[in-house]
């Protein structure tokens, strides 16, 4: 999806698409969430949208979809697990290593996962299945989803504020996050196997 595409939507249907686009990024069909808010801070710096309603909106998109995805795990992951993860070599036995080691660390990666593309997907997930207790995910992932929201937005608008930037490059703004992501997945591979020749 384009800049131009995305600005077009924001005009015809107003702050709604910035909900749609990060719940949809949230319960893992692919969009270009930091892309989108790093976006909407630069079109706040250029008086296209309202800093108030674009942070409500983005915000409470990251939130539902997180929800979403929580209640999603609880109702029906834990069967789809058991009936279909034999076929990718999910025995009981790894799913419940997988829960635990998940659990150990849940509420940080709810908190901080949305950090971490592929991670802010499968958390709330994850946490659904492992049947983490609705309040505490409710609050944890309400604290992440602003956490992640209002600093990219800010980042945007102070960005564009100190230098002009042409909101048709902000999409290799994402391409470059996901490219030093997987830079870093390799070099902490290559990290853990020097290690385990240790």
């Amino acid at each position: 999806m384009s800049i131009d595409t995305i600005t077009q939507y924001i005009g015809s249907y107003g702050y709604i698409i910035l909900f749609i686009c990060l719940f949809f990024g949230i319960v893992g069909i692919p969009a270009p969430e930091e892309s989108l808010l790093f976006l909407t801070g630069i079109l706040i710096s250029h008086h296209q949208l309202s800093m108030g309603p674009t942070i409500v909106l983005s915000e409470l998109g990251a939130f539902v979809g997180m929800l979403t995805a929580y209640t999603c795990g609880k109702y029906l992951g834990k069967p789809f697990v058991s009936k279909f993860g034999k076929y990718i070599g999910l025995t009981n036995e790894r799913w419940i290593n997988i829960e635990n080691k998940y659990r150990k660390n849940a509420y940080k990666t709810i908190t901080f996962g949305f950090y971490l593309p592929g991670i802010r997907q499968l958390s709330p997930y994850f946490a659904g299945i492992a049947k983490i207790p609705f309040l505490r995910f409710f609050l944890f992932s309400l604290l992440g989803s602003i956490l992640w929201t209002i600093p990219f937005i800010l980042v945007g608008y102070f960005t564009a504020e100190a230098i002009y930037i042409n909101p048709k490059y902000v999409p290799y703004f994402g391409v470059g996050l996901f490219i030093l992501f997987l830079m870093y997945l390799f070099i902490k591979a290559i990290i853990s196997k020097k290690n385990n020749y240790i």
